[in-house]
């Protein structure tokens, strides 16, 4: 038989909100109460002549006051890294292990990258392919002769449009004529290259002297039986020399068989390696032209797209190969920055893969600070500044401080509950001790002033008034028309700045002077229920408190570690 156990019943808690509506709420409300009631005992004490009301005389003095705004807050490191990596592979070496600390640019790992490499080599083969191609489709622009010669026909004009082939100018080099003739096979085959001949032109029978140019390898038969072989003799052309002029020479003193004509030496046509309109043209009838002269230009549409076209693919394979070296950079891994190692995820002999979920190698700490943020609020931003000091307390370092700088307000507010905070950087550089993700407790210095004047905050009046002893020295600036209690007088006085307990008078009172004020919580039963002057001393849910004093008010702390209602 089963047994059947009663349902736990929930436990309902008391909404800490409306906790703290309430202690607000009683505590505005004895305040006023309490203001209320001294006006009357105030008055009614001092017209009589005992002086119903017990009174706390406090001496003017000297001190320093602190102003400051207080809070909590984790910590962080200046920066946090998670190395990754874009790339696949072995990995083939690691060079540290967890909690190293390593600078940077320091190699961390070295993946397997021989695909990378092989794809770099192919990437540089298309770059050297699309290289060439657009130099030759630049070059296509600019018709070249490939011989040196003397043009002795012009066969285009500018703004002609011509073909890839078409032939723009031919050229002839006369500066040397070439005559080959035919001598006795048996003579012929101790002649050599540049051998000194006697050329006898005919009808004028003029004598010049010949170069052995050429001497031919084999024989032929001529009539008679006769064996001859040919012999090819240059001669400078003097100017007269043309190919219609017949002569006869000898060599080594050896006749020719037969007189021949005078050939020039060489003959060329200058052709377009491209099909496009000639924009200008560099050469004339009768000029003379070197081999690798420029004769004329091609323009046109069809010509320029071609060479944008090649233009645009040689930059393609510029930044295909720039993308696979920098793919190949992928593979050494380095430290971003200099810090501490405190993750190290991958290790030398596994393998990354696609498929992997998790690509973060290591994980970096910059620890050469540290940082925390403060949320402030509206009421009290203004008073925080960048470079203000700041006191760092730990409760995971007993016994020591810290001091850090606001580094950063930001003007980016938040808005929880119909209030609106502000983040405020602070920086530690003196970290020893501290850890990233403690939790801390921060108390920012707003103002300090040394060697002020003060009175306790109580002893201030509505209007700026304090009570004093007509036996001070400052009773001499007493108001005439405030009523005071019997040996006492009122005096008007101009005020500072201000801290929990005191505040500074700037005008008014004087060292040696004095103060009477109706004492505060604890120092006078007087009080009606027990309630404070001024706000404090009173207990909140976890942990923390609720208090304050004249001038503002606020909220801060770790709502885990209990929080501070107060402020400065």
């Amino acid at each position: 038989m089963s047994q059947t156990s009663a349902p736990v019943k929930e436990r309902r808690k008391f909404p800490v909100k409306k906790l703290i509506k309430w202690v607000v709420l009683l505590a505005v409300l004895g305040v006023a109460g309490f203001l209320v009631l001294r006006h009357f005992t105030a008055g009614e004490g001092d017209r009589s002549a005992g002086g119903d009301v017990a009174r706390i005389t406090a001496q003017v003095e000297r001190r320093t006051i602190t102003s400051s705004l207080s809070g909590s807050g984790t910590l962080q490191p200046a920066a946090s890294y998670t190395v990754t990596t874009l790339v696949q592979g072995d990995i083939l070496s690691d060079t540290f292990q967890e909690g190293d600390l390593v600078e940077e640019g320091q190699v961390l790992y070295q993946i397997d990258s021989s695909d990378a490499a092989n794809n770099i080599e192919k990437a540089q083969l298309s770059l050297s392919q699309a290289q060439r191609s657009y130099n030759n489709t630049l070059q296509d622009r600019y018709i070249t002769s490939d011989a040196s010669g003397q043009v002795y026909s012009l066969e285009v004009e500018e703004g002609d449009k011509v073909n890839n082939g078409q032939t723009i100018a031919l050229l002839r080099d006369s500066s040397v004529m070439t005559l080959e003739l035919p001598f006795p096979a048996d003579d012929a085959k101790g002649f050599f290259v540049g051998q000194t001949a006697q050329v006898t032109l005919d009808g004028s029978f003029e004598v010049l002297t010949g170069t052995v140019t050429a001497v031919a390898a084999t024989d032929t038969v001529a009539a008679g039986n006769s064996i001859q072989r040919a012999v090819t003799i240059g001669v400078e052309n003097p100017g007269g020399l043309s190919t219609g002029q017949a002569a006869a020479a000898e060599v080594n003193g050896v006749g020719c068989a037969a007189s021949g004509v005078f050939s020039y030496r060489a003959q060329s046509a200058v052709t377009a390696s491209a099909s496009g309109t000639i924009t200008q043209l560099n050469i004339r009838e009768g000029d003379w032209v070197t081999s690798g002269q420029t004769v004329a230009v091609l323009g046109g549409d069809d010509l320029n797209n071609s060479i944008q076209n090649a233009q645009d693919s040689l930059r393609n394979a510029e930044l295909s190969m720039e993308n696979t070296q920098e793919q190949l950079e992928n593979y050494t891994i380095t430290a971003p920055v200099s810090g501490t190692v405190v993750d190290k995820n991958k290790k030398a002999g596994e393998t990354i893969s696609n498929a992997s979920a998790d690509q973060t190698l290591c994980t970096i700490y910059d620890l050469s600070y540290l940082e925390m943020t403060l949320a402030i609020d509206e009421l009290d931003i203004s008073k925080v500044a960048v470079g203000q000091k700041v006191s760092i307390t730990s409760d995971s370092v007993e016994g020591k401080s810290y001091t850090g700088v606001v580094t950063k307000v930001s003007v980016v507010g938040a808005t929880s509950m119909g209030i609106t905070s502000y983040p405020a950087t602070i920086r530690i550089d003196e970290t020893d001790g501290l850890l990233p993700g403690m939790n801390v407790d921060a108390e920012i210095v707003l103002s300090q002033v040394e060697d002020a004047l003060t009175i306790p905050s109580a002893a201030l009046e509505r209007g700026n008034r304090v009570l004093i002893p007509e036996t001070s020295p400052s009773a001499a600036n007493a108001l005439a028309d405030q009523e005071a209690p019997e040996g006492y007088v009122y005096v008007q006085v101009e005020t500072g700045a201000s801290d929990d307990s005191y505040i500074e008078i700037t005008s008014g009172l004087q060292e040696g002077d004095s103060v009477a004020y109706t004492p505060a919580t604890g120092e006078s039963s007087e009080i009606p229920f027990g309630m404070p002057g001024a706000m404090g001393g009173m207990n909140m849910p976890g942990g923390g408190s609720f208090g304050g004093e004249r001038g503002a008010g606020g909220f801060s702390g770790n709502p885990n570690r209990g929080g501070n209602f107060g402020g400065r």
